[in-house]
């Protein structure tokens, strides 16, 4: 299994300048590739190279990173296209996609680099990287991490790292091979987890994570921005600038948190987790003005990929359902009505009478799912019997 372990550098200021001139200058070239490849129809990889690899060793590049500036751009528009393709951004002619299509990919001036084992060499011992930069190799660049990060970082790395900077300091973020825990045994049943806005996640024993901190300090930005939206200075564009990465940070943290008390309680019971996909849903939803910043700013794909990965680490199954009705059915005698649904969090069935709290029962009908979709596919795997 693939992860990212992020080391933060810690250059001098000569070194600092360097990163930065590297990332400035490999982007500039990544934008003009892109022209390149917008103009000739994005052709592969290989004849794309053909029309800007002399250029981008003429501007001063070495050979592997005119070849990762090139893959850069041509994954950059695999990415478009797939996205495209499955109707992420709106039906042909919607104003979105007429946007995308009708202009080259642009790279921001502090865009990530990749790197691989020519341009960057780890040194455990001494807590440093020796890595390439426009204006020659760096050698004893230093590099922290927590000690988790270093020891996976020691014993699983394998791959590309990506050169990114944030707010006037460095990072690597290192690819890792992690082995995955086996699965030893069938699960005795699965935790339904609901995702929703005022609840960050609600699961199917009645654990309410919610969303109310979340939700109450998103609220406090939202005011703070728009007061310095309003100023207009650069110190307040400033400021908006790290607010901003503050609030992804608060927002990460909290799904981390969340993440890893789901999976934990499913490790410990034995049980594998049903999540609901809600892929596309800010296109399939119509939304009122109020609702928008809050359906906007909601990182439930971010929770599903911490979820999902902690879960591939501890040999947890996870099991992704199909979420349509789970909110209007009854978990407890299956009957399904848009009026079962009484109010955002109240849940009364028109059928058996029940009431629940709503959360709880679309966690429990998802939940069910989950064992639906588990069964079917522990059966697709048995062969057929010989003749």
């Amino acid at each position: 299994m693939k992860i990212v372990v992020q080391m933060k550098l810690l250059p001098t200021a000569e070194q600092a300048a360097a990163l930065q001139s590297t990332l400035l200058e490999c982007n500039e070239a990544a934008n003009w590739v892109s022209q390149v490849a917008f103009d000739r129809g994005v052709p592969r990889e290989y004849e794309l190279r053909k029309h800007t690899y002399a250029e981008l060793k003429a501007r001063g590049l070495g050979a592997q990173a005119a070849q990762h500036v090139i893959k850069k751009v041509r994954d950059a528009y695999t990415t478009l296209h797939a996205n495209i393709k499955a109707g992420n951004l709106g039906k042909p002619r919607s104003k979105r996609r007429m946007q995308a299509e009708s202009k080259p990919i642009t790279f921001r001036a502090s865009a990530a680099q990749p790197y691989d084992d020519r341009c960057v060499s780890w040194q455990h011992d001494a807590g440093t990287v020796s890595i390439w930069t426009t204006a020659g190799r760096l050698k004893g660049v230093r590099f922290t991490g927590s000690a988790d990060q270093l020891k996976t970082l020691r014993e699983y790395r394998k791959g590309e790292s990506d050169l990114s900077e944030r707010d006037g300091e460095f990072y690597l973020l290192a690819t890792c091979e992690v082995p995955e825990a086996e699965l030893t045994e069938e699960p005795a049943g699965f935790i339904g987890v609901d995702l929703g806005i005022v609840n960050i996640a609600t699961t199917s024993d009645g654990d309410v994570l919610a969303g109310r901190g979340l939700n109450r300090y998103r609220a406090r930005q939202v005011r703070l921005r728009a007061k310095l939206q309003k100023k207009g200075t650069k110190s307040a564009k400033r400021r908006l600038k790290k607010r901003a990465q503050r609030e992804r940070r608060f927002a990460a943290d909290t799904n981390h948190v969340i993440s890893k008390r789901i999976v934990a309680e499913a490790e410990r019971t034995s049980r594998g987790i049903a999540l609901e996909d809600l892929g596309g849903i800010r296109a399939r939803v119509r939304l009122t003005k109020p609702q928008r910043a809050a359906v906007h700013s909601w990182a439930f794909a971010q929770l599903g990929q911490f979820l999902e990965y902690k879960a591939r680490r501890a040999g947890v199954p996870l099991i992704f359902v199909d979420p349509a009705y789970t909110s209007q059915t009854c978990s407890e005698c299956g009957h399904g009505d848009k009026q079962n649904r009484a109010s955002q969090a109240r849940f009364q069935c028109r059928s058996c009478g029940v009431v629940a709290h709503a959360d709880l029962n679309a966690s429990r009908n998802i939940a069910r799912k989950g064992e639906v979709v588990w069964n079917a596919g522990r059966e697709s795997r048995v062969p057929a019997a010989s003749p």
